[in-house]
């Protein structure tokens, strides 16, 4: 299967092009699209395509920079130029990088057709004795892979363990490199899961011997991420809780102490370090932000009914000092909290 990234500003184009490459009947992995040579370099250095189609005539960067590019860094890619008849002068300058075909716009069904046929050919002669996975592709794997794992989603763990065999199918690669390569893969990803501190078994191998192949490989692999979920589900009793929302509860069970970002953290077995910046992503907030918060509104509604001492409210929500309560009640609300009972009649 081959991947396919096509580089155009013109969005009409990149759309025919798409349509006309997924109607050829070539094996497609997948087909990435570029507006100019910077974007297509950031896509190649994400994950590295078979062919690149690439116009001339672009903002940013043009074609002709990219090809020269392409050629520096020594991608293993065959280069496509498709440009108007004006440019025909620069695809000839491009040719000096190594690129070997042309096509002319508007581009012609077949002429497309015959272009793939000639590229599938030197790619099936070239069979490169190893596949290219750069940084950016396996961290954003290893991203996925971590979460569904970690939120004990077993559809979307499948739907990647099967993206995972078909993608890594298009790179032409003797068994055992497939074996290494996914074990290599297996021991990043058990060190990313251990950084969460789950209190939890995790193999720090695949156990391959020196004969596995890679559907051998890949069987240990699935298998592995299965008891990982298993004993996950077991520690959590069967019953997921998202931590975000524990650790409010928590929170608002414990508003009359000194609860710690750190005691929190253990509570649900994670890192303090990822917990914070966890609990800020999802609510907007610092966790001590929000503990505050949390704290005024109900000094508030305490504040509401007459009963309470003012004193007493502000041991209720954690504050000792009497003095400190009203500071930082008067910042949250703007007055104090003798004002604000004023304010209702009280």
């Amino acid at each position: 299967m081959y991947r396919i990234l096509l580089v155009d500003d013109e969005p009409m184009i990149l759309k025919g092009l798409s349509v006309f490459i997924q109607q050829s009947g070539i094996r497609i992995s997948s087909i990435r699209l570029a507006a100019n040579g910077r974007e297509a370099l950031q896509a190649i250095g994400e994950e590295l395509p078979d062919f690149v189609f690439t116009d001339i005539r672009m903002p940013v960067m043009d074609g002709l920079s990219l090809c020269e590019a392409i050629a520096k860094q020594e991608y293993p890619v065959q280069t496509v130029v498709v440009s108007g008849y004006g440019d025909f002068s620069y695809a000839q300058a491009c040719m000096a990088f190594g690129v070997r075909e042309y096509l002319l716009k508007p581009v012609a069904k077949r002429e497309l057709a015959d272009t793939l046929r000639r590229l599938v050919q030197r790619a099936e002669k070239q069979k490169p004795a190893s596949a290219y996975l750069s940084v950016a592709k396996m961290d954003a794997w290893l991203e996925r892979f971590d979460q569904a794992i970690y939120y004990m989603n077993r559809s979307q763990v499948q739907e990647l363990l099967e993206e995972w065999r078909r993608e890594t199918s298009a790179f032409q690669l003797q068994e055992r490199q497939k074996a290494e390569m996914l074990e290599e893969f297996h021991g990043l990803l058990v060190k990313k899961l251990r950084a969460r501190e789950m209190n939890i078994e995790l193999d720090d191998s695949l156990e391959l011997g020196p004969d596995s192949t890679g559907e051998e490989a890949f069987g240990r692999f699935a298998e592995r991420i299965g008891q990982t979920l298993d004993r996950l589900y077991r520690k959590r009793k069967g019953k997921w809780k998202d931590p975000i929302e524990e650790a409010k509860h928590y929170i608002e069970r414990n508003l009359a102490s000194e609860v710690s970002l750190e005691e929190v953290a253990d509570q649900l077995g994670l890192h303090p370090n990822y917990f914070s910046v966890m609990f800020k992503q999802a609510t907007g907030e610092t966790f001590v932000q929000y503990r505050t918060k949390r704290r005024m509104e109900y000094a508030k509604r305490m504040l509401g009914e007459e009963s309470h001492r003012i004193t007493d409210i502000s041991y209720a929500v954690g504050y000792a000092d009497h003095s400190n309560f009203t500071k930082t009640f008067k910042k949250y609300e703007g007055i104090s909290p003798s004002e604000y009972r004023q304010r209702l009649g009280i």
